[in-house]
């Protein structure tokens, strides 16, 4: 684990790397806490059939170890850049919090601890959909990402970024596209009856 995280803790909870077994419990805290309609979201479409980027799929915990939020962050490329390359970059989302505990800072503190990381690791920007009146708390704003569109529907005034390195997404243009490594294929071979 990375060293940005083992330093942050809040008194009643813990945020930690996201481990294999935490899989069912984020999965059942995203129906909750977004409920049925957010695998359609243009966000998910660039998530889907992608594993989120090294270090960068974290969980909060409480005391009793059960997962009380989660955020990850995915590869994109955010557009062209002025040499006309694909300009990485990263996607933040879904951020969730069990619905029960929305306003208890679970929200903020994986958030600073995202970015924080994602500094660490040498990511140069961070864009994501969401509100501009909540993320703007971490510097995220929608004049980063004014130059940059979607793959589907989105709300411009939504759509927001953050640069980990300064002037980063500066003349970058053009639609989000996903770059991560892809989930492995569980290719199952077709049963065939003994002759």
């Amino acid at each position: 684990m990375a060293p940005v995280l083992a330093e942050i803790s809040v008194q009643s909870f813990v945020i930690a790397e996201e481990a294999s077994f935490d899989v069912p419990a984020r999965e059942a805290l995203l129906d909750r806490a977004m409920g049925p309609m957010r695998k359609k979201k243009s966000s998910e479409k660039i998530r889907r059939n992608r594993l989120p980027a090294d270090g960068l799929a974290l969980v909060a915990r409480d005391d009793a170890g059960m997962l009380i939020g989660t955020v990850r962050l995915w590869h994109v490329d955010a557009g062209i850049a002025a040499d006309g390359r694909g300009l990485p970059a990263l996607l933040l989302g879904p951020l969730a919090v069990e619905p029960g505990l929305s306003g208890k800072g679970v929200g903020g503190a994986l958030m600073r601890a995202a970015i924080a990381e994602a500094a660490a690791r040498g990511h140069g920007a961070i864009l994501l959909v969401g509100d501009p009146e909540y993320y703007a708390r971490f510097g995220f704003s929608a004049d980063k990402a004014e130059l940059l569109v979607m793959p589907g529907p989105f709300e411009r005034r939504r759509f927001l970024g953050l640069e980990l390195q300064a002037d980063y997404l500066s003349g970058a243009t053009g639609v989000l596209v996903a770059s991560g490594r892809k989930l492995p294929s569980a290719r199952v071979k077709p049963f065939r009856r003994a002759a």
